[in-house]
């Protein structure tokens, strides 16, 4: 094996086989200090340099990954394909190279997908060949067990990245065009319900981490995630997570109840880490009764197919048509569209949520971002600017008078670029 590769005269196998059967034999629970304690015990490790040495690879292989754990603990891959024992692949920088690791035979690459799978609760066998499941560290797993995988078993893991960018970073790395930066900072601001767009690996995550950064300190934000991803850099957030059914199919708890349940936990903003359910309905009553400041994403490969993902979240949570568009109109005030172009994540657009006809909805461009990073207006611009506008200030319980709004400008230039208000 490549990667953190044991000593030449180790049987690595062997040894781990033997630090499994300790581990069995004390029952304690299995963590890195115990693995190591298991290690010393086996007898076969003699001084301290030979185990700091062999620590870290038993560790892997019985912890971790094995010979993908120094994959997934490189910051800069995001995605570990497995195709074979000698096809291992990793997205680096947003590209996919081909990396020189061995997993030894198809028999391997086996074992390894169904402890994997089992470390996330789930089963992986032959009458359940494909699983999708998350690790202890958020990892995302997903294997398929020949015959349906052919040849061999196929595993992609997709690591989590618990870190905020900071908005100067994403307009430094050419993810946000600078006027656009100003534009979202506003709306955070103004506590604006965000809807982030963009298809499979676009950085919808990683952006809507870096917006709730720029919350009021004073506010308390209640996450809603299958697996902690979003990592803000905020004095007050809590984290609801929910858990998969176990192989009995009980004990599970779905997002459409942990967002009820955040709804009861005083949260001055509730967010969802992606809506790919039933759970539409509690994010949309939640939005339209007072919760201001809300977040969500979905996948959609443009801003104009919001409408028509809406419509089937809607569908299987039992809402009608003309149902989803009255609440989603009142409910979302922006969509932020994030693209991938060449390994690139930008956001290219930001749009608003409008009817169209009696039961229909739309997605007017209110800022369009060329690849080259030029700012344009689209035409629902005005709506946008007045709606940042209307809300930046409602009366507090003394009455006192408003501050000076933000203003209406006819380019976006010149609005993005205005002096913020008062926060």
């Amino acid at each position: 094996m490549t990667g953190r590769a044991a000593p030449a005269a180790v049987d690595l196998t062997g040894l781990v086989a033997a630090v499994r059967r300790r581990l069995a034999e004390t029952g304690d629970p299995v963590d890195p200090a115990a693995v190591d304690s298991a290690l010393r015990d086996c007898g076969r490790v003699l001084g301290s340099a030979a185990l700091a040495e062999l620590g870290p690879v038993v560790r892997a292989e019985i912890l971790g990954a094995g010979a993908l754990q120094p994959l997934l603990d490189d910051p800069d891959v995001t995605d570990v394909l497995v195709n074979g024992p000698e096809q291992v692949w990793v997205e680096r920088r947003g590209r996919l190279v081909r990396v020189p690791v061995s997993l030894g035979d198809p028999g391997r690459v086996r074992e390894l997908a169904v402890r994997l799978a089992a470390a996330g609760g789930q089963r992986l066998d032959d009458a359940r060949p494909a699983v999708d499941a998350r690790l202890a560290d958020g990892t995302r797993l997903h294997a398929v067990l020949p015959p349906v995988a052919d040849g061999c078993t196929l595993l992609s893991l997709r690591t989590v990245r618990h870190r905020a960018f900071s908005l100067p970073e994403l307009v430094a790395s050419g993810t946000v065009a600078a006027p656009v930066g100003e534009l979202l900072h506003r709306l955070v601001r103004v506590r604006a319900n965000l809807l982030v767009s963009g298809a499979t690996g676009t950085g919808k995550t990683t952006l809507l981490s870096t917006l709730l950064s720029l919350a009021d300190h004073g506010e308390r934000i209640v996450c809603v995630e299958e697996a902690g991803e979003l990592a803000p850099r905020h004095p007050h957030v809590v984290r609801l997570l929910a858990r998969r059914p176990n192989v009995e199919h009980a004990g599970g708890v779905d997002l459409a109840d942990l967002v009820r349940e955040s709804l009861r936990m005083r949260p001055d903003r509730v967010v969802l880490g992606e809506c790919r359910g039933a759970e539409i309905r509690e994010v949309l009553s939640a939005l339209n009764t007072g919760h201001d400041g809300g977040c969500t994403t979905v996948h959609a490969n443009t801003a104009a197919d919001v409408p028509a993902r809406l419509e089937a979240l809607g569908a299987s949570a039992g809402l009608g048509r003309a149902a989803l568009a009255a609440q989603a109109v009142s409910a979302f005030h922006a969509v932020v569209h994030l693209r991938r172009d060449a390994g690139r994540r930008r956001v290219a657009e930001v749009g608003v949520v409008e009817r169209e006809g009696s039961e229909g909805l739309v997605v007017r461009t209110a800022v369009l971002v060329d690849p080259d990073g030029t700012v344009r207006t689209g035409p629902g611009w005005e709506a946008l600017a007045a709606r940042v506008a209307a809300r930046w200030w409602s009366p507090g319980p003394g009455g006192a008078e408003p501050p000076t709004p933000p203003p209406v400008h006819a380019r976006p230039e010149d609005a993005l670029r205005a002096r913020r208000g008062p926060s």
